[in-house]
């Protein structure tokens, strides 16, 4: 079968590689209040990011998405930027909620993230709906498991997620509505009013 007949991307040694990377770079770390390894989520936003229609250096973006601001800062964006090129550090980047070490007050930094999304291109918009989709079906998930108790992993709480996630929503729905975003806002929903069955 042709895959260029389908219009699908071709993943190379390029993706291979961004996969190694980020592997290497989050291997210690694990999902909030988990024993779940990092590299599952990174997984899951590619996968999201390739249901979208991304191409390679969407999907290659979408694994690196938190390496610059959970590991390394600059030094980080130098490496991505050497492997990988600069548009693929530039999605990244535009994907980062910050590149100091330490991170500045939560609240600084989402604010100043939801100020540049309202302005940045559609390929960083497709991989931010991924990887704020993928957050919610985990959260959405655990809250079924564990229920209203797993809010307190979260430095700001319940009140903290809703109001974050539900200005991204907004942005994204102003921006490029599309499927992901309505299950996005299906989610935000179920929160809100404690759908959960």
């Amino acid at each position: 079968m042709n895959p260029s007949k389908f219009n699908c991307p071709i993943l190379i040694s390029r993706f291979s590689n961004a996969l190694v990377l980020a592997n290497q770079l989050h291997i210690n770390q694990l999902r909030k209040g988990s024993q779940v390894p990092y590299i599952s989520h990174l997984l899951g936003v590619a996968a999201l990011v390739l249901e979208m229609g991304g191409n390679e250096d969407e999907a290659i973006a979408a694994l690196l998405h938190d390496a610059v601001e959970d590991q390394g800062g600059e030094a980080t964006l130098k490496l991505i930027r050497e492997q990988f090129g600069e548009t693929v550090a530039e999605l990244v980047l535009g994907c980062s909620d910050s590149q100091a070490i330490p991170k500045p007050p939560w609240e600084e930094r989402k604010e100043k993230h939801l100020t540049k999304l309202r302005h940045s291109s559609l390929s960083v918009l497709k991989i931010s709906v991924a990887d704020t989709l993928h957050n919610a079906r985990t959260i959405q998930i655990d809250l079924r498991r564990h229920g209203q108790e797993i809010w307190p992993k979260f430095s700001r709480g319940k009140s903290g997620i809703l109001w974050y996630y539900q200005n991204l929503w907004e942005i994204y729905q102003d921006r490029n509505p599309n499927p992901w975003s309505m299950e996005l806002a299906n989610i935000i929903d179920d929160w809100r009013y404690e759908n959960l069955k």
